[in-house]
């Protein structure tokens, strides 16, 4: 089977999914609705599958439309790198690339994108310092931090990566022995875990009224000063926690942990990519944003 040839339709099919429409599809690429309609059903008949569900309200992705999608995004992302790359001659990035990272980000989105970004550029060498404290990016010497909560003030550049919810967990084994807990008022009598950003109250949202918060005045069971080790404390079944969603999706969808209280949430958080480039940055930094993002929304899709 012959899939390079298949390549400007996998582009044409991740603009139509991302956008949910084949007329914006068409324009991005300048190009006539029916010469995009025709790549979607070329490429579905190449794979034999239906990747788009259409119907009355618009349209849908299918289970394998959903998928490739998470691969034509890595795709596009190289496509454009490389027509960067020649058209502004810039030479291969080289030599020492400093990050700082927290540990919510560390394992399925910054390590993952980290690995893509070296693939691609072979001669960088990673320094990472995982560490849920602010660094300064000019005092430590560093290319660009990963960065959780609102920014302060500076004269650095930030880049939005998307924005993640903390929600309540447990064990199967500890909801099984000490009981299920529905409703703020179940956290009562319960072993309650603390991540390292919480202290005596819990923020807690209703999530049919994001606007009010509830807050929760608690006793913590158990203290650690890093998330996976707060992560391993509730996978021990000692406990329940609020902990960040997207690192624990995969958790959960493995049956290793069970969501509870699933019409509250905690804090949402903001993530943004951090950077002192006042120009124009560095292709390798451009990049790195770029799989950020993409394992970022794939850890939050839980995929």
């Amino acid at each position: 089977m012959n899939n390079v040839k298949m390549l400007p339709s996998l582009l044409a099919f991740a603009e139509v999914a991302k956008r949910q429409s084949f007329t914006e599809a068409a324009k991005k690429f300048g190009v006539s609705k029916s010469t995009i309609s025709q790549q979607i059903k070329r490429l579905e008949e190449h794979i034999g599958l239906q990747l788009l569900s259409r119907h009355t309200r618009g349209m849908s992705l299918t289970s394998a439309g959903e998928r490739l999608l998470v691969r034509c995004d890595l795709l596009q992302g190289q496509v454009n790198l490389a027509f960067d790359e020649i058209t502004k001659s810039k030479e291969i990035p080289s030599g020492k690339f400093s990050i700082t990272i927290p540990h919510s980000c560390e394992k399925d989105i910054a390590l993952p994108a980290l690995n893509q970004l070296c693939i691609e550029f072979p001669e960088l060498e990673p320094d990472i310092l995982v560490t849920d404290q602010v660094m300064d990016l000019m005092d430590n010497n560093l290319d660009v931090a990963i960065h959780a909560g609102e920014l302060r003030d500076s004269a650095y550049r930030a880049l939005i990566i998307g924005t993640g919810r903390e929600i309540f967990c447990a064990s199967p084994a500890y909801v099984h022995k000490q009981g299920s807990i529905n409703s703020v008022g179940d956290l009562i009598g319960h072993k309650l875990v603390a991540a390292p950003w919480q202290s005596t109250h819990l923020s807690i949202y209703d999530n049919t009224n994001l606007n009010e918060k509830i807050v929760e005045k608690v006793s913590f069971f158990a203290r650690t000063n890093t998330l996976p080790s707060a992560l391993e404390l509730v996978l021990h079944d000692m406990g329940v926690a609020l902990l960040p969603e997207f690192s624990l999706k995969h958790l959960i969808a493995k049956g290793n942990l069970i969501q509870l209280m699933p019409g509250f949430q905690g804090r949402s958080w903001p993530f943004f990519l951090v950077h002192r480039y006042k120009g124009e940055k560095p292709i390798h930094i451009t990049r790195f944003y770029q799989l950020v993002k993409y394992f970022f929304d794939k850890a939050n899709a839980g995929l």
